[in-house]
């Protein structure tokens, strides 16, 4: 079975989604390239349920992406704190060193970014709503602007 692609436009741009079925395994704001499949894909004009969630999330139903099941590759401690992310509430954050600490190593606060860095699902694993100790917004692979934006839409800043 192809996996499926699709494009959405949004308040930040065209949010490109990647699926195996109904479990989203990517979403960025760059380009269908980016996500680097071997599989073969199948372009849809929207993937069912994932898109419907996904839009209802921009229309205000902040908690909507919760239900949303995902799937993406990488090491235990990005695995952990990918996961941590997800219970991050909309209209919260938590600092880098709190994504290092629910993750199960409260040391490793740099991995912690990295897992950020690395996160292939942009919104939905909500790496939007971590930020630097002291509440500096810290960065964000899609621009500051976009972080910014999300955040208040979900109603932090």
């Amino acid at each position: 079975m192809p996996l499926l692609v699709t494009s959405l436009k949004t308040p930040i741009g065209t949010l490109n989604l990647l699926a195996d079925d109904q479990i989203l395994i990517g979403a960025n704001l760059s380009n269908i390239a980016a996500f680097k499949v071997s599989q073969e894909i199948k372009v849809v004009k929207s993937i069912p349920v994932i898109s419907e969630l996904i839009d209802g999330y921009f229309d205000g139903d902040l908690t909507a992406i919760n239900a949303i099941k995902v799937r993406q590759a990488g090491a235990s401690f990005s695995q952990e704190s990918w996961k941590a992310m997800r219970k991050v509430k909309a209209g919260t954050v938590i600092s880098y060193a709190d994504l290092a600490d629910k993750a199960g190593s409260p040391a490793a606060v740099r991995a912690a970014g990295s897992a950020c860095a690395n996160n292939a699902i942009m919104l939905v694993v909500p790496c939007h709503r971590i930020v630097k100790t002291g509440g500096a917004l810290g960065n964000y692979a899609y621009g500051v602007d976009k972080k910014q934006w999300l955040l208040s839409h979900e109603g932090f800043l």
